[in-house]
């Protein structure tokens, strides 16, 4: 009998939260219920939660009753930390019969909150966490009846699990707009060359493939998605699962040595020359391709210039600047490989501040060159990388480049089609429009966008 083969883009696992929050962000402009964008209006009770319309109050209403009360009760103006509004939501679950929930991952096989790992030794060795957990617990002592709250040991436990076990709820150009338990998608394992992608409709995680899968059952141990960016180094990101989910990745991309070397990589002091130099090598002397001298100080000049560039990396992590930007990239011409990670960092913070400015041409310009580093680290139907076509694309629709718009929206098109599907309103109301746009050389709904906006 000839097995049916999985498809790439298929929906291997749908599942709605077990509990999740809403990011404080989004308080003015996302609903509680169902995180869609909407004009919100607040739980006339409380005032503190808000809701896009009746019916998602009512169905709100048999978990945030009992939060209802609590939350009347805290000064006007404060606003909960996610995590222990998370956390008193993960227990009233509980209390109403939670513990016998079943998160399906495939029709028959199913995980409970029981089975989930609290790590409590790894958090009680952890001194950040630990604070954080003791700052939490003051909060959750106003947000839970003394009668019905778990010890504080039994909440430290439901802490691990949840900073274990939650995923960050995505919009459709993957801002994180919220945090949700989903107990049968935890069960699927990292690897920083995943196979499979999650998005979010609202509140409801989906898992799809970004490749074929050829055996007729799915076997959740050999799909994998990613925890962590993967747009950095093999050090940072080990660093990063260690610290977050205290493990070490041995996964197939972090043992591969050529990547590790190019995500570092010096440019070449020759300009005609595009190889990457590991500028770590204390036996590199010349360019292996075209033979250029490598001296002391090409070594200390690229040390410096990384130096720079991460430290202005770190303090641009919030909010990215122009000026520092263009400083960056100026300072990086011949010294940083273009696929050096560092790099493209910077050019993602010029693209998105250039955005910010309306400073179209300079965006587009980055975002061409950026476009050039995410198809070196990320897959070839990574989400990030079909975005940021899509970005490029409706830039060049804007400056009435039609030919290359189009070609860039339909890059855009095959991978949205994989990441969101063709129901996804990233593909139907966004997409679909503008490459009606650029096929036809006009900027018809460009123009009627901007009037709605």
């Amino acid at each position: 009998m000839r097995k049916s083969i999985h498809r790439r883009g298929d929906v291997i696992l749908q599942e709605k939260p077990f509990a999740c929050v809403l990011d404080p962000r989004y308080r003015d402009s996302r609903c509680d219920r169902c995180f869609k964008e909407a004009k919100v209006k607040k739980c006339s009770n409380c005032l503190y939660v808000r809701y896009c319309g009746r019916a998602c109050q009512k169905e709100a209403w048999s978990d945030h009753k009992e939060e209802c009360e609590k939350l009347k009760l805290l000064p006007p103006g404060l606003v909960v930390p996610s995590a222990a509004l998370m956390i008193a939501r993960i227990v009233r679950r509980l209390l109403k019969g939670g513990d016998t929930y079943k998160g399906y991952y495939t029709s028959k096989l199913y995980r409970k909150f029981s089975d989930l790992m609290p790590h409590e030794e790894n958090i009680r060795a952890d001194a950040k966490r630990m604070d954080h957990f003791a700052t939490l617990y003051v909060v959750l002592q106003r947000l839970l009846d003394e009668a019905s709250r778990p010890t504080k040991a039994e909440l430290l436990r439901i802490y691990g699990k949840m900073c274990i076990n939650t995923f960050n709820i995505l919009d459709t150009e993957m801002n994180t707009i919220g945090t949700g338990m989903y107990i049968g998608a935890s069960i699927i394992d990292h690897s920083c060359r995943p196979n499979v992608i999650v998005s979010f409709d609202g509140e409801t995680l989906k898992m799809r493939l970004l490749e074929d899968y050829p055996e007729q059952e799915l076997n959740f141990r050999k799909l994998f998605i990613s925890y962590i960016d993967l747009i950095d180094t093999t050090e940072v990101r080990r660093d990063q699962l260690a610290e977050r989910y205290y493990f070490d990745c041995a996964c197939e991309r972090c043992r591969d040595e050529q990547e590790q070397k190019r995500m570092n990589a010096a440019a070449c002091p020759n300009k005609s020359c595009y190889e990457p130099l590991d500028m770590n090598d204390p036996q590199l002397e010349r360019c292996p391709t075209c033979g250029s001298v490598v001296t002391h100080s090409d070594r200390e000049t690229f040390n410096e210039i990384s130096s720079f560039t991460r430290d202005h990396l770190a303090q641009m992590k919030n909010v990215a600047y122009l000026d520092v930007s263009r400083l960056c990239l100026q300072k990086q011409e011949r010294v940083l490989h273009r696929y050096n990670v560092h790099h493209i960092k910077t050019l993602d913070n010029a693209m998105e501040s250039a955005l910010n400015m309306e400073k179209w041409t300079e965006a587009t310009g980055y975002g061409l060159r950026l476009l050039d580093g995410f198809r070196q680290y990320y897959s070839p139907y990574h989400p990030m990388l079909g975005l940021t076509y899509l970005k490029v694309g409706k830039l060049q629709l804007y400056q009435c480049q039609f030919a290359e718009a189009l070609h860039n929206l339909q890059q855009a098109g095959k991978i949205v089609r994989v990441t969101h599907g063709e129901q996804d309103d990233l593909y139907k109301r966004v997409l679909v429009p503008l490459l009606c746009d650029a096929a036809q050389g006009d900027l018809g709904h460009l123009a009627i966008a901007a009037d709605e906006n």
